[in-house]
This record gives structure tokens, sequence and C-alpha cells, in this order.
């Protein structure tokens, strides 16, 4: 499996919910598990049919950032050299040329984008068409709308 690029923050989250998964999720679903039998025959036993979907899924992913984890390569953009150019890690504000609008954008790996948090994929068009760049830089990014142009008014490491 190849790496799967992912900055300290984002790594720390994920070692964060692994942890939460395996000491507070896991021995809950265990708990529950065991109540439910308890209540006698499991056939017909609606709580421990929902533990063990439960348990199913807490498991799952558990192995999914284990998984995630040991294949993960972490970027701190602050120790890159970048040369004030735009790099995985980095985070932007951008002018949308046509509406003025100014939008910010943490460039990330795919398991921890998110566009609600302004964390977006590597593998975007519009960090396709970022990386490389330096502030004062003019872009153009194709968007299921159309071609947009935007210009780079900040570049961060943090």
């Amino acid at each position: 499996m190849s790496s799967i690029p992912i900055t300290v923050h984002g790594a720390k989250r994920l070692e964060a919910e692994l942890e939460r998964l395996k000491s507070v999720e896991r021995p809950q679903v265990i708990n529950a598990i065991a109540e439910a039998r308890a209540q006698g025959d499991l056939s017909e036993n609606a709580e421990y049919d929902a533990a063990r979907e439960r348990q199913a899924f807490v498991e799952g992913k558990i192995r999914e950032l284990e998984g995630t984890l040991s294949n993960a390569q972490v970027i701190d953009p602050a120790s890159l050299d970048a040369d004030d150019r735009i790099v995985f890690g980095a985070t932007v504000t951008l002018i949308d040329l046509e509406s003025d609008e100014e939008v910010c954008y943490q460039i990330v790996g795919d398991v921890e984008s998110d566009i609600r948090e302004g964390k977006i994929s590597v593998l975007s068009p519009v960090a396709r068409a970022l990386i490389g760049k330096t502030e004062g830089d003019v872009t153009e990014v194709q968007t299921p709308g159309g071609v947009r142009e935007f210009e780079i008014v900040e570049v961060s490491y943090t």
C-alpha cells in the first residue's frame, strides 16, 4: 500500500480518535454485549444484536485508523523549505476575481480533507492549481461551473 500524506495535526487527530475508540468505545460495547447476554435468549434479543452491530462498527473503524496511521507519511509544513511556494500543508487565502469573495483553504491529505473546515485534498482541482504558486500569483481552476480565476493573497505554513 502506498504512503498516505497527512499533516501533523491530522495525524494527532486520528491517533486521538483511535485511542478513544480503544479505551472508551470498545469497553462500552463489551459491557453492552455482556448485559444483553445476561437477559437470556439471544435469538430474539434486539439489544444483543444492536451491541454486536456496534462492536463490528467500532472494530472496523479501529482497523481502518490503524491501517491509515501505519501507512501515513506525516508532513510538517512549517519544517519544509518551500521558498514561499504553496506546498502540501500550506494555508492559502485566495480572492475569487469574479466575485471578489475571499476564501481560505489548507491543503491536506485525502483522509483529513473537510471543506466545512476549509481543508481541501491535495488531489482536488483547486489544490493542484495552487501547488507551486506564490503569493500574488493568479491561477485558473477548472470547476463544474467553468474556469475561475483566483489571486493568491496570503500563504502560511502553520
